[in-house]
């Protein structure tokens, strides 16, 4: 996800039984300051809905759907 010139990165990461997160590499961003949101997900129904509320409405911004149903 980009918003201006920022850039998101998006992992989904399991947590093992002694209750740590797996260590990420990522090399881009050596030496930057992040934030970590936890977000648990207790089954895959619940990260299927998640990735799906965070997919792009992008396809609706068409100039061949506007006049469609514009002219509805």
């Amino acid at each position: 996800m980009k918003r201006g010139n920022m850039q998101a990165y998006r992992y989904i990461a399991e947590i093992d039984e002694k209750g740590k997160l797996e260590v990420l590499d990522i090399p881009e961003l050596s030496k930057t300051r992040v934030e970590v949101i936890i977000v648990p997900l207790k089954n895959d129904e619940e990260i299927d809905l998640l990735t799906a509320s965070h997919s792009s409405t992008g396809f609706w911004d068409n100039d061949i759907d506007d006049q469609v149903w514009n002219n509805v």
